[in-house]
């Protein structure tokens, strides 16, 4: 099967595979070659695939929500965000650390769109009020 994994800015993983595993809502699932066509959702988790190549053999996908259609021998998982390793062990470390950076980003930026907003609202206060005192 050919696995690929595409989040909003690039394509993560392109790869051909023997096994892949994830997690639905109702639970966790594995497709392999002969496998129906299938469409879920996936839910946060680990998505573990088997690869053709013997350097990497198991690797695993720390995965945000996303959608996961198989259609015949591709399978394509879209998500917001994901992280790959071959080490289940250190996937848990750099997860946290991914997302605590991610989560500081989305804070600084939500302090700035307050900021704009307010601006906004000052500006249109201010034109509010000096044309009433033009009236």
């Amino acid at each position: 099967m050919n696995l690929k994994i595409l989040l909003p800015t690039e394509i993560l993983l392109d790869e051909e595979v023997t096994k892949v595993s994830a997690e639905a809502e109702n639970g966790a699932f594995t497709l392999l070659p002969n496998h129906i066509d299938f469409v879920t959702a996936i839910v946060p988790g680990i998505l573990f695939f088997e690869s053709e190549s013997e350097s990497t053999p198991e690797v695993f996908i720390a995965v945000d929500e996303g959608i996961l259609v198989k259609c015949g021998a591709d399978v394509r998982v879209s998500t917001g965000r994901a992280i790959r390793s071959d080490d289940l062990e250190t996937l848990q470390q750099t997860v946290e650390e991914e997302f605590s950076r991610l989560d500081e980003r989305e804070r600084i930026t939500a302090g700035a769109i307050a900021k704009l907003e307010a601006s906004f609202a000052r500006g249109v206060y201010e034109i509010g009020g000096s044309s009433g005192e033009a009236s």
